[in-house]
């Protein structure tokens, strides 16, 4: 499979593609502000803990305080002196940590939306082959590494180069590391047994909240984990930038040096690969397929909603066939679309209706084989009894929308604005209990004005003129409209305007 890294940076921001047989698979962007802070190390400082929900607020330095759960607090996690021989667990999070206690935590999940960061105590950080855990002491292997003699060499070759460097904590093997030689897992955990060395060093002295370790940044963590076999080039077009990945590749993966190379030509380098049209395609609700048939993919707060279109195809020689060919083009396309736009949560696929129970198992098995790519973890369900396919994604850091978007300022992010209709109707209905109200107060002394966007007005002018018109006999008073280019679309102000004493 042909794989090709790009790496574009500039002085506002960074951006990393993953394309495989010319197709974007990934692409992920930091920004000069705001950038992701999942897998740093903070010692941080408990503000509130929550007994209801089992959990703590952690100050770690950011706009808001973390999150940490009591089961995401293991081992060895106070790192205050009275709290070094406590027990492992306990079943009340009072018991465990308390009101201004200083942690050190890692940020799990970056902060969404108006959710703060999800913190553990479960300290891990990643190489290029291995995660080391240094308050766990087991080895483990990713489940994606299933060939059974692969994975009991790596377990005895990790056990025996543990056992030479004296090392005590645990290790789990990435995908990556399946089929790696004995000495490059060992230069992988000397490095890491390194690193948390210096962490420790670091913390002695440190006050909370203050940052620990700060994860690579993101061309270089993406290098570090998307590079593999299958890589033909790793493009940058950035000088400086390229200096220090090559430093980096050179340290830790040298075989892969002669596949670095620096993009000079003038042509811009995500142009040159199609891949400025691919984001922006990404950032839109509607996917097409080659067929002619489509994907309408919605995220919301509470999940990610997948609807899936026959479209324009009619190519089946039956309504069967031509709905069975849709689904499994939208079965093999969805992972990638997911991937691509970073979308993790719970995710729902209504896929068209089929009857043939066979042609469900297929679409099934499609989907599963497409998913295997996706590096990150997902949990799948068979068609449930109303059709719909169920499945999670793991979710770490914003979608592409959500880092590149923001809510639109008239409709607030639902998509939907107030019709004209709609907004007329209310503002006759608003001025005429506004007129009732004040005469019931004997308070009205003057004519009305109202002010509404363009579209409002000229309905008001136009298709409601007489229901208006009506309205302003009834009441016996003037009312005035007018034009407000600063409104959005269902907004409005009703004035009452007081005559002028002479």
């Amino acid at each position: 499979m042909a794989e090709e890294l790009l790496i574009n940076v500039n002085a506002f921001e960074t951006r990393v593609a993953l394309v495989v047989h010319g197709l974007l698979q990934e692409v992920q962007v930091a920004r000069a502000t705001g950038a992701s802070v999942t897998g740093n190390i903070y010692l941080g400082k408990v503000v509130r803990i929550v007994p209801g929900m089992q959990a703590a607020f952690v100050d770690v330095g950011l706009a808001r305080p973390g999150f940490l759960h009591a089961r995401d607090i293991e081992g060895p996690r106070i790192i205050t002196p009275d709290q070094a021989g406590s027990e492992k667990k306990k079943h009340d999070i009072r018991d465990l940590i308390h009101d201004g206690q200083s942690i050190l935590v890692q940020v799990e999940k970056d902060p969404i939306a108006s959710k703060g960061a999800r913190l553990s105590t479960q300290i891990a950080f990643a190489s290029k082959y291995l995660v080391w855990m240094p308050n766990e002491a087991h080895i483990g292997i990713s489940q994606r590494i299933d060939d059974e003699v692969e994975r009991e060499r790596l377990r005895t070759t990790l056990d025996s180069i543990k056992q030479a460097q004296s090392l005590r904590g645990g290790v789990i093997v990435r995908t990556a590391g399946e089929r790696a030689s004995a000495e490059h897992l060992a230069q992988d955990l000397k490095l890491l047994s390194r690193l948390w060395e210096r962490i420790r060093g670091r913390i002695d002295g440190a006050r909370a909240p203050s940052l620990i370790y700060e994860e690579l940044p993101l061309h270089t963590r993406m290098v570090r984990d998307l590079v593999g076999a299958d890589t033909q080039h790793i493009l940058v077009d950035h000088a400086d930038t390229f200096e220090r990945i090559s430093s980096y590749v050179e340290e830790v993966i040298p075989g892969y040096s002669d596949r670095l190379q620096r993009y000079a030509e003038d042509r811009p380098l995500f142009e040159r690969h199609g891949v400025e049209d691919e984001i922006a395609r990404a950032l839109e609700a509607k996917v097409a397929l080659k067929s002619g048939g489509s994907l309408v993919i919605e995220q919301t707060e509470a999940m990610i909603s997948i609807d899936v279109n026959t479209g324009g195809f009619l190519g089946g020689h039956s309504l069967e066939e031509t709905v069975y060919r849709t689904n499994l083009e939208a079965a093999a396309a969805i992972p990638r679309q997911l991937r691509l736009r970073n979308l993790g949560g719970i995710i729902v696929i209504d896929f068209i209706d089929m009857e043939d129970e066979e042609h469900q198992r297929q679409v099934w098995r499609t989907l599963e084989k497409a998913t295997e790519a996706d590096p990150a973890r997902t949990r799948m369900e068979g068609f449930s009894s109303l059709g719909l396919v169920q499945m999670s994604r793991k979710r770490t850091r914003e979608s592409l929308a959500q880092s590149m978007c923001v809510p639109c300022n008239q409709c607030q992010g639902t998509g939907k604005v107030r019709s004209s209709e709609s907004t007329s109707i209310e503002v006759l209905r608003a001025l005429s209990q506004d007129y009732k109200a004040r005469c019931r107060k004997k308070s009205v002394d003057g004519d009305y004005l109202i002010r509404a966007t363009e579209s409002v007005v000229d309905r008001l002018l136009d298709e409601d003129a007489a229901h208006l018109a009506e309205l302003s006999s009834n009441i016996e008073r003037e009312i005035r409209i007018q034009v407000e280019p600063s409104y959005v679309e269902g907004q409005f102000d009703i004035v009452l305007i007081h005559p002028v004493a002479r």
